[in-house]
């Protein structure tokens, strides 16, 4: 199935899914989760993915030219997105089929519409909603708590997965449950 290197950092609270490639120098905090044929290669800079961040299906990752990657806390890079040698601030939320491109800095508590291409060097501000290709900021919107809920959601799920129940999402109280959570944490 997958695999992952022996130079992987990964904690023990993190949930990787057995069919995932994690080669070289990686780092997968506390919280955070790796899914269904995501790959990862880190040959000669680091990967580093954030606390509760999660890596959704098929998601590559790779460093860049002069680079490594890092993700954020609280972000979900969503299904087949590729990172390449970028920097995602926290609470963002990468949507599916984006490709984010070496020396990208995103910044915090921002949305990457779905297909969206961000050249090379591409700096976003906080809080903004970005689409296009080539990306652009489309509006400024402080995103953290829906973002952060998207996360959380996907860090409850995963602790499912790890044991054995892939129906957690049933009880969609549980989003409503973390959305106040979240909004009443004020962080």
């Amino acid at each position: 199935m997958g695999f992952i290197d022996s130079r992987a950092n990964i904690h023990d609270s993190a949930y990787v899914h057995e069919s995932a490639y994690l080669y070289g120098d990686i780092t997968i905090a506390e919280g955070a989760s790796v899914w269904i044929n995501a790959a990862a290669r880190a040959e000669a800079y680091d990967i580093h993915i954030g606390r509760y961040s999660n890596i959704q299906d098929f998601v590559m990752i790779h460093i860049g030219s002069g680079c490594g990657t890092r993700v954020g806390e609280y972000c979900s890079i969503t299904h087949h997105v590729t990172l390449h040698g970028c920097t995602i601030g926290d609470n963002c939320l990468i949507g599916i089929n984006s490709t984010i491109m070496d020396g990208c800095v995103i910044g915090d508590n921002c949305i990457i519409a779905g297909h969206t291409f961000l050249k090379e060097s591409t700096v976003i501000p906080d809080n903004s909603i970005v689409m296009g290709s080539p990306g652009e900021v489309r509006r400024q919107r402080d995103n953290r708590i829906a973002n952060r809920v998207n996360a959380l959601a996907y860090h409850h799920n995963a602790r499912a997965y790890a044991e054995g129940n892939h129906r957690a999402w049933e009880d969609m109280a549980l989003f409503q449950r973390l959305a106040r959570e979240v909004a009443e944490d004020g962080r």
